[in-house]
């Protein structure tokens, strides 16, 4: 079979040389001439481990190209992997994918399955398929499959090859067969995925109810642990407790100012949407909303209680950490963004570090702040560091070299880097969440 991928992102991309991976021979299509060029040359446009080994050691059965009739023309099976961005009201913005069905209608000249692998609102395949059906040749069988991904950045390709799950929405066997024969080498050793078939609005509606379910834990656990910094309890202590409950588990129980990146952000507010569109709101996924927009300013609001607008003017600050998570170079809602925004309006001198996201930064910040490419000469002679990010550098940090290097050793940390018992053998201030501020100063 001829496997096509529309689009080179995180989701493309994965796909496609994960399926190379497995046997396939796959032409990756992007209308970015510069990102093809990179890729040609063995080159991972993104940052993500072990993709660039992946698709170099691939380089036979992979192709890319921006000549999407060509690709398109006599393919057997094509996955869509392009963004479905937010637009201004929460709703998944549909744009793209339907750019690639008009490329895929004026170019197919035989029957073909097209996968929509994008995050996409439920029912959003039917429309597909009726769109492309009226659109091609007469003659041609058009059958829509939905398989949407639950790869995490930063471990994308082992989420793909050793997933928890494929999930895969069909309406007939044609297409059913079809993603079977695609998908069968990940069924067998060494990866034994399971393999999952239903319906497409379930397959669809499996998506946004698996990654909306784990940001409302994170934000019930991020409001518990603001809750613990009012009553005294420790949010470690009470996580530990916790997840000794097999119903509740250990994952995702990690406090800290919100989540970000691609995925939960975008995916609650489109189900948010969608429920209100259908006059059946998900308030739960509302309040989800709600939380992680106050939680990513949770450390910043902590600093303005304490210093006051005043004393906040003209500080010098060091953010370690720009991502939205470690292992990628994404801000994508970042709460980082959030933060210096925050502190750049109330007058302080800001200096970010990190390990792969400063270029991205700049494109943001520009020289409204500076950029360290050292956590040491991120911190030097700064009156407060906060931590942004738990990149294993930051969290291996020698903690001797805050009290050698700042003004004054004070961290914020965000993430909950470091362990209580041993900031307390220090002479510093350290202020984390849920957990009880300590000040050795």
């Amino acid at each position: 079979m001829k496997v096509v991928v529309a689009g080179t992102g995180y989701v493309g991309l994965v796909t496609g040389v994960a399926l190379a991976k497995i046997g396939h021979n796959v032409t990756c299509v992007d209308i970015d001439s510069k990102k093809i060029a990179l890729m040609q040359k063995g080159i991972s446009p993104i940052y993500e481990e072990g993709l660039e080994e992946l698709m170099v050691e691939n380089a036979k059965r992979l192709s890319y190209t921006v000549d999407y009739k060509k690709a398109y023309k006599d393919a057997d099976v094509i996955f869509i992997g392009v963004g479905t961005p937010e637009r201004s009201d929460g709703s998944a913005n549909l744009d793209y994918v339907y750019e690639v069905c008009d490329n895929i209608a004026e170019s197919i000249v035989h029957d073909c399955v097209v996968v929509i692998k994008s995050t996409v609102p439920i029912g959003t395949n039917d429309k597909v398929e009726e769109y492309l059906r009226s659109r091609v040749e007469d003659g041609i069988f058009i059958s829509i499959a939905s398989n949407p991904e639950f790869l995490a950045q930063g471990t994308a390709v082992r989420d793909t090859l050793y997933a928890s799950r494929i999930v895969v929405g069909t309406e007939d066997k044609y297409a059913k067969d079809i993603m079977r024969e695609i998908y069968y080498p990940l069924t067998q050793e060494p990866y034994n995925v399971p393999y999952l078939e239903m319906s497409r609005r379930s397959a669809e509606m499996v998506k946004y109810a698996s990654n909306d379910f784990l940001a409302l834990k994170i934000s019930y656990i991020n409001e518990v642990s603001n809750f613990c910094e009012i009553i005294g309890a420790d949010i470690e202590d009470v996580t530990m407790g916790m997840s000794y409950d097999k119903r509740i588990g250990n994952k995702f129980l990690n406090p800290g100012i919100g989540y970000g990146g691609s995925c939960f952000p975008k995916d609650t507010k489109a189900l948010h949407y969608l429920s209100c569109e259908y006059d059946s709101e998900f308030k739960t996924i509302k309040a989800c909303i709600d939380v992680n927009k106050h939680q990513k300013l949770h450390l910043f609001n902590k600093l303005k209680e304490t210093y006051g607008n005043l004393n906040m003017r003209n500080m010098d600050i060091a953010i370690l950490g720009a991502t939205f998570k470690p292992g990628t170079d994404d801000l994508r809602e970042a709460s980082s963004i959030d933060n210096v925004k925050a502190l750049i309006d109330y007058g302080c001198s800001v200096t970010v570090y990190d390990p792969v996201g400063l270029e991205r930064f700049k494109k943001i910040f520009g020289d409204k702040i500076k950029y360290a490419t050292t956590i040491d000469e991120c911190i030097k002679d700064k009156d407060i560091t906060m931590i942004m990010t738990e990149w294993d550098t930051i969290k291996n940090y020698d903690i001797n070299n805050y009290i050698n290097l700042m003004r004054t050793p004070v961290i914020y940390d965000g993430r909950n880097c470091y362990k209580l018992e041993d900031i307390e053998k220090y002479p510093i201030k350290y202020v984390s969440i849920g957990r009880k501020e300590i000040n050795k100063l």
